[in-house]
């Protein structure tokens, strides 16, 4: 038997592949999918069923890449208009070998939600695996607001009922396997232990200590970020599209030459770490370390516009380019070859993005004058922040600046530096000419000793 947990880096997505025998199946497979056909083929197993727990919001669905890829026939839930695929009953049972695979509807996150209950016919035939998609996660819940808000009270509902009366009847030994972990959107709290038991999750899981009433009440009040991407991903998720085949392969462009590539419309995204972007910039560009693209590329870069990237090194450009094209960003025009250093070298324009320590901001704060930016999503906000400071998620600062005073010091500074690099450089790009971004961000503000608010 093979059992794999194959991560997707950044969007916290995770996909399964199990087998026994001659045959394997996928759940929730992502667009670069040759990980999937490797493991079947270094075990002598062929992929034959790939199996969608929903449509899925933050992330391209890699189904029908692996189906061309495989020859494999893909299966999803009832009620959308699927221009691919078998639509799944509830209850359908698929064999392979000893095991044997039952859908199991279970609505709430979307109105299509399945999960997929392993069972091994070898030892008894009870259940052993249940694969919850987007319904329950280690430590959390699904979030219910996706489809639209006069969808909302009813899918709340809905989830409570599939949690409480399809997936923990199934036995409190079941192993959970949940489509995402910590640090996704699809999730308010989802625990940083990836894994669980739904006995452990009905003892531990303080969504399912409440009763309907109370679930829902929470639920309703739950605020969590949608990015725009994700209308997107929906779209593009039930459509019969051209399978991407391949990764793309950005080109290495000298100086010149990217330069003329941004004048013909490309967008800029620089991975490089805060401090290096500081140094120098091209004018223009986004800054999205690389640990943070899968996060913030979906609300700062735009579908309808090739894109150019400024790495580090060249060994970032394939990591860039698999993150960018799992959630839909095909096209990666190329990257800067000899990186920031040969931009300069060739007396190419560049930026440079002041910074200041906390020590200094705090100085600031102190003399009046000032304006400290928290760019940090609400949710983060809620926890801890500096009083005096002014909350605007960075993912929404191009449709307020209306809100940032172009008369003052603009300070901005997230946990660390890394969004508060990214919101200093949009201002910079609209004309904020007097704006900093505060390195070590809250966390060195506390380390100084230096008041927070805090939610505890």
């Amino acid at each position: 038997m093979i059992f794999e947990r194959i991560e997707s880096e950044g969007l916290a997505h995770f996909s399964y592949i199990v087998g026994i025998g001659a045959r394997c199946f996928v759940i929730d497979p992502r667009r670069d999918c040759e990980a999937y056909a490797q493991t079947a083929n270094h075990k002598g197993m062929t992929i034959t069923h790939i199996f969608e727990t929903h449509r899925n919001e933050d992330y391209a669905i890699g189904s029908q890449e692996l189906a061309e890829m495989t020859g494999a026939t893909i299966f999803h839930g009832p009620g959308l208009d699927w221009e691919y695929g078998e639509t799944l009953e509830d209850g359908q049972r698929f064999p392979f070998n000893t095991l044997e695979l039952t859908a199991l509807r279970t609505p709430g996150h979307t109105y299509e939600s399945m999960s997929f209950v392993l069972a091994d016919k070898s030892s008894g035939g009870d259940p052993i695996m249940v694969f919850t998609g987007d319904a329950l996660f280690v430590g959390d819940v699904g979030r219910t607001d996706l489809v639209g808000p006069q969808h909302r009270e009813r899918l709340s509902h809905a989830l409570y009922e599939s949690i409480q009366k399809k997936i923990l009847p199934l036995g409190e030994g079941v192993i959970l396997c949940p489509a995402h972990g910590a640090g996704s959107v699809c999730g308010g709290d989802i625990s940083e232990r990836e894994v669980s038991t739904l006995g452990l999750e009905k003892r531990q899981n303080r969504m399912l200590q409440l009763t309907e009433a109370e679930f829902v009440k929470r639920k309703m009040e739950e605020r969590l970020d949608r990015p725009p991407y994700f209308k997107q991903m929906e779209i593009m998720n039930l459509k019969r599209r051209k399978p991407l085949g391949r990764l793309p392969g950005p080109r290495p462009l000298p100086p010149k030459d990217f330069e003329a590539a941004i004048r013909n419309g490309a967008q800029v995204v620089d991975v490089r770490m805060p401090h290096s972007f500081a140094g120098a910039y091209i004018k223009g560009a986004k800054s999205i370390w690389i640990d943070g693209l899968a996060v913030y590329a979906g609300w700062l870069l735009s579908y309808d516009r090739p894109l150019l990237l400024v790495v580090e090194d060249a060994f970032q450009v394939e990591r860039a380019v698999r993150t960018l094209v799992r959630i839909g960003y095909d096209n990666v025009q190329g990257y800067l070859r000899g990186g920031m250093v040969q931009w300069l070298r060739e007396g190419m324009p560049y930026e440079i993005l002041p910074t200041m320590s906390v020590h200094e901001a705090k100085k600031e704060m102190d003399e009046g004058g000032s304006y400290l930016l928290d760019p940090r999503p609400a949710h983060e906000r809620a926890e801890v922040y500096v009083p005096g400071s002014h909350g605007l998620f960075v993912g929404e600062l191009e449709s307020n600046l209306a809100t940032i005073p172009r008369d003052k010091l603009v300070m901005s500074m997230c946990s660390a530096g890394f969004r508060g690099g990214m919101a200093a450089a949009i201002l910079r790009d609209y004309g904020y000419d007097n704006v900093r971004n505060v390195l070590g961000g809250i966390g060195a503000w506390k380390a100084a000793g230096y008041n927070t608010v805090d939610s505890d």
